[in-house]
């Protein structure tokens, strides 16, 4: 047991680690050879960001467990509102703008009931994994489309989710670094993801659970540890916008491509407790940040951000004492 919980807890912290230099040395290429900034945002900003959960997901695909692809895509959605949101609201109450209220909450609730209806049959073939890629490129395409028009409009606010992947984009612009931290950010995060796929495939059969349970809390917990700490200093300087942002964004990513993508590759086996137990717990954390968002006050307060972390406990406790293999 000792050696691949080493292998989950190296690999959880370099592929956090290598997931940031990627996407600093991909921006900084892409900046130093003219790309605008919103276009880095919206493209190599937001997909880098996403990119432990989609390489750890295509890897165990290939590897015969797709229980860790699907729990882990899943799981960092329920991670991510239950456990990010509700850290930073504790630490202060995050006021939700109207932008969000109106476009990307109500594509988000839209976009997990979509998905549902594509895994209830038990399956994500690949044309539903086409599906939803297309749906992912339509979404890069309003937002672009947003950013631009809030850019010409006035008072019209720019999409937190956007404002979010590029405030994060470098202002270094050497081309002989951004290629060098690339290649190797690139590298690592395929040695890293396998390091943490075996590690949790290891410890699943140990444990005696199975691999989706491990993908729905170590691997996905492990892999929403960026998204907490960027919500929390976000909460800390008093920009909830970027906090909520950041969540609706990644969550988005989870669903139409950290599940298509593997599922482009070999169709992913939907177990049936994912769509008994684990998905509607999703859906519930979703539905439940988007009554809160449309509410009078329009933010999270802290009681409400500690009973979504009592939540977020409460699955885990309830994962820990019903899932067997």
């Amino acid at each position: 047991m000792t050696l691949p919980l080493i292998a989950i807890i190296m690999g959880l912290i370099l592929l956090t680690w290598s997931a940031d230099r990627f996407v600093f040395g991909a921006s900084t290429f892409a900046h130093g050879v003219g790309v605008s900034p919103l276009i880095i945002g919206l493209t190599i900003v937001a997909f880098g960001t996403s990119a432990p959960e989609i390489v750890v997901s295509v890897l165990a695909s290939l590897q015969g467990n797709p229980g860790l692809a699907v729990g882990n895509a899943i799981g960092s959605n329920i991670a991510n509102i239950g456990l990010v949101l509700g850290a930073a609201a504790v630490i202060a109450p995050l006021a939700i703008g109207r932008g969000m209220v109106r476009r990307e909450l109500p594509i988000l609730l839209l976009v997990s009931f979509g998905v549902l209806l594509l895994l209830i049959d038990g399956e994500l073939r690949r044309l539903e994994g086409f599906a939803l890629l297309a749906g992912l490129v339509a979404f890069t395409i309003w937002m672009a489309l947003s950013a631009r028009r809030a850019q010409k409009t006035v008072g019209e606010d720019t999409p937190e989710v956007v404002r979010g992947m590029v405030e994060t984009i470098p202002d270094s612009n050497r081309l002989g670094p951004a290629i060098a931290w690339l290649v190797f950010g690139l590298l690592l995060l395929l040695a890293s993801s396998q390091a943490l796929v075996w590690g949790a495939v290891e410890v699943a059969e140990q444990l005696g659970v199975s691999d989706l349970v491990i993908g729905l809390t170590i691997v996905a917990v492990g892999t929403s540890l960026p998204e907490l700490a960027t919500s929390v200093v976000a909460a800390f300087r008093r920009e909830a916008g970027l906090a909520i942002g950041n969540v609706v964004g990644s969550n988005l990513f989870n669903l139409l491509a950290v599940l298509a993508v593997p599922a482009l590759i070999a169709p992913l086996t939907i177990d049936a407790d994912v769509l008994a137990r684990d998905y509607p717990v999703m859906l519930a954390l979703t539905a439940a940040l988007f009554l809160i968002a449309v509410g009078r006050r329009g933010q999270i307060l802290r009681w409400q951000g500690a009973l979504l972390l009592v939540a977020f406990a409460s699955y885990l406790v309830y994962l820990g004492i019903t899932a067997t293999v």
